[in-house]
């Protein structure tokens, strides 16, 4: 007999499949030994009231095994001699575009600019230990994009866009925990995922497609309207390359070059709205006392805890992004001349910290108000380059946003004695509007320094974000605290540009047989609503394939 029940249960009774078992049987008067398993299905936790509570929904096998796999399987057929289709990046929107066309008798080709997830780690490390960044080989370039050494969090509210279930089946289909199928919050953890990709990648080589690391893409070819193919440059000889067919275009949202290339190559882009602020750092017992209200903190049954923040500012969003508990905060710079944070966590969520970036909703005509047209005119040259003065801002320009970003990202190095050190400010001097004198202990292993953050980000920012403060430590007692640290900046929430294609044919659209995808497209906020973008555009170029013939 195969029966399931939904619970509301004590942290202790969740722990394990035994106690879930313990619990079953004592509830429903069984007797243990016929309980011959359990599944979880869902499980959730309820923080809301001083007694925090656990929600499962659960599958018990009363005197008989499962039969069934606790995942389901896709099932990938050899591709090789099928119509070819060119996938740049190899970040989640590409390997999944990749892994689809296979299921759909299509040969992919990946061509990815950074190395595949192992040596890329090695390009990382240096990014601390010796200040260096490579342009090509970073936490946004690389097999497995900028996810795989970013936490792997697969938490989505994209409910409308595609098969989130099947996403998540992959994933555990290539070695992830099948946890991920049943947390509310579903995270890999960035210890665990690159395995994960490197299982993906060998499925789509097994099968007959193309994976080429530190092959850049240098250009698009285009004859009257549509794409024949694309010109790759083999970074580790310099040797450049034609390939041939259609494009499905996955770069990340840090491919700067690329965006430029297409602006300068008349294919319609437009600027995208983004937000900006910074990397939010406090102890994680502190967090865990706040959230499950108790001095003890989360206790020997409950996971590190996580929190979620948003309030409207004079007009713009603040809130929290990307929370990592138990985690770490790490360089994330794409290139010279920049210091950018993001958060991760392993999968064990088992450091003394946690953090999440904080940060402000900004839309592209938010680039005309003085203090950012100030800060850009100030900060950053070059500008008249890409089409436009910074002293007269013309904020609707396709590259404004990303112009602003990279002004934040320099000031920032600046900021930061011109290495990968990290200005920082405690969390209440912000607010305060003074100087750290000193600053707590930090996961951020290339360093920090006291900086005023209130002082030299635009007003537009740094005021909403104290106002954003002081509602958060109004909501949570203990939050607005100087235990706490901000380390700036943190801008790469999402892709400062989108690449305008048609909604039901995901083609560009003025370009037949460009299918601009994932995060970098504009079109995708997270690993998870990429992952589903791929599989939509792979789908799109199968009917631009079979109408062509």
């Amino acid at each position: 007999m195969i029966k399931e029940f939904q619970y509301r249960v004590l942290p202790q009774n969740a722990v394990n499949e035994q106690a879930v078992k313990d619990f079953i049987a004592h509830e429903e008067g069984l007797d243990i030994r016929t309980l011959t398993a359990v599944r979880v299905l869902k499980r959730s936790i309820d923080a809301r009231q001083r007694t925090v509570m656990v929600n499962l929904k659960v599958r018990a096998y009363i005197n008989e095994q499962p039969q069934d796999d606790e995942f389901v399987r896709t099932e990938y057929r050899n591709v090789e001699g099928k119509p070819k289709v060119l996938v740049v990046g190899a970040g989640p929107g590409g390997l999944f575009a990749a892994l689809r066309l296979i299921e759909l008798g299509l040969c992919p080709i990946v061509v990815e600019r950074g190395k595949n997830v192992r040596d890329r780690k090695l390009d990382i490390a240096k990014i601390s230990r010796e200040h260096k960044v490579d342009s090509e080989s970073n936490y946004s370039f690389g097999e497995g994009g900028a996810g795989a050494y970013s936490d792997g969090k697969l938490y989505t509210r994209s409910k409308k866009r595609g098969n989130i279930d099947k996403i998540l089946n992959v994933f555990c289909q290539h070695g992830a925990s099948t946890s991920i199928l049943v947390d509310a919050h579903p995270h890999i953890g960035t210890d665990k995922l690159p395995r994960v990709i490197e299982n993906m990648r060998n499925t789509i080589l097994e099968c007959g497609g193309e994976v080429h690391f530190q092959t850049r893409m240098e250009s698009i070819i285009i004859e009257k309207n549509e794409v024949k193919g694309i010109v790759v440059k083999h970074l580790d000889t310099g040797m450049e390359q034609e390939l041939f067919g259609p494009v499905i275009l996955a770069t990340g949202h840090s491919a700067r070059d690329v965006y430029r290339w297409l602006y300068n190559n008349n294919v319609q882009v437009e600027a995208k709205g983004l937000a900006v602020g910074v990397r939010l750092e406090h102890p994680s017992h502190l967090i865990d006392c706040i959230q499950y209200h108790n001095r003890q903190g989360r206790g020997k049954y409950l996971p590190a805890a996580e929190y979620s923040f948003v309030h409207q500012v004079d007009g713009r969003g603040v809130y929290s992004f990307c929370m990592c508990p138990g985690g770490f905060v790490v360089p994330a710079a794409s290139g010279p001349h920049q210091i950018v944070v993001n958060g991760m966590s392993p999968s064990n969520r088992g450091s003394k910290w946690s953090n999440s970036g904080m940060v402000v909703e900004l839309h592209p005509e938010d680039l005309a108000e003085k203090s950012m047209k100030n800060f850009i005119s100030e900060y950053v040259g070059g500008l008249k380059d890409e089409g436009f003065d910074a002293t007269h801002l013309d904020a609707s320009h396709p590259l404004a946003m990303m112009q602003f970003q990279d002004a934040l990202e320099k000031q920032n190095w600046k900021a930061g004695n011109m290495r990968q050190t990290a200005p920082a400010q405690r969390m209440a001097d912000f607010v305060n509007r003074k100087l750290s004198y000193d600053l707590p202990d930090s996961s951020y292993s290339p360093g920090l320094i006291s900086s005023p953050l209130h002082f030299w980000m635009p007003e537009f920012i740094s005021g909403r974000l104290s106002k954003g403060f002081l509602q958060f430590g109004k909501m949570s007692h203990g939050f607005l605290t100087n235990e706490a640290v901000m380390i700036g900046v943190e801008t790469r929430t999402s892709s400062p540009v989108r690449i305008v294609r048609d909604k039901e044919t995901l083609q560009h659209v003025e370009i037949k047989g460009l299918f601009p995808c994932g995060e970098g497209a504009g079109y995708a906020g997270g690993i998870v609503s990429a992952g589903v973008d791929g599989e939509r555009c792979a789908e799109s170029a199968l009917r631009y394939i079979e109408e062509k013939n």
